[in-house]
């Protein structure tokens, strides 16, 4: 029986950094654990290919900012992967209330810049997942239980397989832990009300994406930029991909508890309507729609996700500092980090954290 010296268990940005520099620092023996059939997690960008070539649109996190994450910055520069500065030139449009005509208005550039991708989000999962070794990856295989033993932990998999390691770094949000993998024996108290108080990024929200032939809006000197007090959307963003098809975003603001009662079609269609409601009954008919309602996403979201606001949660510690899992469990998600819980820039500090910890302390033993 083989006991690796370090089990992942998740495939999102953080488990793929997490790998990346365990690598770089020459350890090897890893197995990164996925529920998935394809890495990235909360990391989701669609593609379209046409006589325009290839163009990607993200369903998942979109933006990064440079000003104040330098270290995520740092790191799509080491991957020499190109970024773009987020389209807002131009004027904005505002739905004050349901009652109210759409009015159009002086927009605003952010501050600091928000940057994009080119390729989207999803360049950053495909750049890190060819620079670790495949053999290191099990696919479609769902943690549900977590057994310290003598001299290893026991992971057991939903369809069985038994995975043995020393250590284990937690690239899944905390909330989902505590709700879907059993710890034997039992998780201190204090660890599991922080878990379970921990709110996961992205898990109430609901994200909707009309790709066109062209921006149209820029045309009308539009930014692409709305807010709207009517809905279904309540900010929409210019998503449009680098040198390929024009799109706009937005965020569905209809509260998950409700969503969950909507078949898409039905949400998408109210979407369309909203667009040509903001910037003209002429607009043309979107090439493509896609919606990714995270809220019901069971690698995601809990039942406590749908009842939540959606706002960034307090980090809980990263660490076990008593009892049989003292030492053993090393929490590397967004959600554990302290500067940007829940962001792209918390996956790459916590897992940087996490790895640093881990290797300072196999030093000192």
């Amino acid at each position: 029986m083989k006991t690796h010296k370090i089990a992942i268990i998740g495939g999102g940005l953080s488990d793929l950094y997490t790998a990346y520099l365990l690598e770089q620092h020459g350890i090897s023996d890893y197995l990164l654990i996925e529920s998935n059939s394809s890495l990235g997690g909360r990391i989701l960008t669609e593609k379209v290919e046409n006589n325009m070539g290839t163009s990607m649109f993200d369903l998942g996190p979109t933006w990064f900012w440079p000003g104040y994450q330098p270290q995520f910055s740092q790191l799509i520069n080491k991957l020499n992967l190109t970024r773009f500065a987020q389209f807002d030139s131009g004027k904005m449009v505002l739905e004050r209330s349901p009652n109210e005509q759409p009015i159009i208005m002086q927009g605003y550039t952010g501050e600091p810049q928000s940057m994009r991708l080119k390729g989207g989000m999803g360049a950053l999962i495909d750049a890190l997942e060819m620079r670790i070794n495949h053999e290191n990856i099990t696919f479609n295989e769902k943690v549900s239980r977590v057994e310290k033993q003598t001299g290893s932990i026991e992971i057991t998999c939903e369809s069985g397989q038994i995975i043995h390691a020393e250590h284990i770094f937690l690239a899944l949000p905390p909330r989902l832990l505590s709700q879907n993998i059993e710890f034997i024996p039992a998780l201190p108290k204090k660890t599991l009300k922080q878990w379970e108080a921990t709110p996961t990024w992205m898990a109430p929200h609901a994200k909707y994406v009309a790709v066109f032939e062209t921006p149209f809006w820029r045309e009308k000197g539009l930014s692409g930029d709305a807010r709207s007090a009517r809905g279904p959307m309540v900010e929409i963003h210019d998503a449009s991909s680098e040198g390929g098809m024009a799109a706009l975003f937005g965020f569905v603001g209809v509260p998950a508890n409700v969503r969950k009662d909507l078949d898409d079609a039905t949400l998408k269609l109210h979407c369309r309507a909203q667009l040509e409601r903001l910037f003209g009954p002429e607009i043309p008919e979107p090439k493509y729609e896609f919606l990714k309602d995270w809220s019901q996403d069971s690698n995601t979201a809990t039942a406590l996700d749908l009842i939540g606001s959606g706002s960034h949660g307090i980090a809980p510690e990263a660490f076990i500092n008593s009892g049989e899992w003292q030492d053993r469990v090393i929490g590397v998600a967004s959600e554990w980090s302290r500067q940007y819980p829940g962001l792209l820039a918390g996956a790459i500090e916590a897992a940087g954290l996490g790895v640093q910890s881990y290797i300072s302390k196999q030093k000192k033993d």
